[in-house]
């Protein structure tokens, strides 16, 4: 009995776990490109998948109360991540989202990346991948990293007191090696708002 392309594709991804992210060149062992194309595209309109940007496809998780389940932006990100074995860090509005200075989903989310440029739709938000320069991408600390990009994005002279006491209340759960090491590839005035209060 020969089984069809899409009932392979489907085998695949349902020994997953719902809201696991495949790209569409994982399938190609099953035919051609065009081929899987076609497959997936008939997956998608019967609804055992979901088309999640170009190439990425998932089979979303159910909920009892929320229903259907769609990857995150940080899920999908982090697919990409993986695939390119890229460096990636959050900037502008993201990063303040991310550590709890603004409390608005940004429509619009950019990462550095030293991988490709891109961008990619995810249902109603942009995720923009920007070619940055080795220094931008060399933070290792999790939250330095997003300290440092948040600081970049209010300005030197726009930071508040409430702000600068909140990212360093939050720097204090950062590690001394990665904190250290940030903070040496920081811009100067970032050093200065830093570095009084010892941490």
């Amino acid at each position: 009995m020969i089984i069809s392309i899409e009932e392979q594709i489907l085998n695949k991804i349902c020994k997953a776990k719902r809201g696991t992210l495949f790209y569409s060149e994982y399938f190609t062992i099953f035919g051609s490109a065009k081929a899987v194309g076609k497959a997936l595209e008939r997956l998608t309109k019967s609804g055992e998948l979901y088309r999640v940007a170009t190439g990425m496809y998932v089979r979303p998780m159910k909920d009892k109360v929320l229903g259907i389940v769609f990857p995150g932006i940080e899920e999908v990100v982090e697919a990409i991540r993986k695939r390119d074995k890229a460096r990636i860090v959050p900037t502008g509005s993201y990063a303040l989202y991310k550590l709890g200075l603004t409390t608005q989903v940004p429509l619009k989310v950019v990462y550095y990346t030293d991988s490709t440029a891109r961008k990619i739709k995810v249902e109603k938000q942009t995720i923009t991948f920007k070619r940055a320069s080795a220094r931008n991408l060399s933070a290792i600390g999790d939250i330095s990293k997003l300290v440092i990009q948040a600081l970049k994005t209010i300005g030197k002279d726009n930071v508040s007191d409430e702000e600068l006491s909140k990212l360093r209340e939050l720097l204090k759960q950062e590690k001394p090696f990665h904190l250290k090491h940030d903070l040496k590839i920081a811009p100067e005035w970032i050093r200065m708002l830093l570095r009084p209060k010892n941490i």
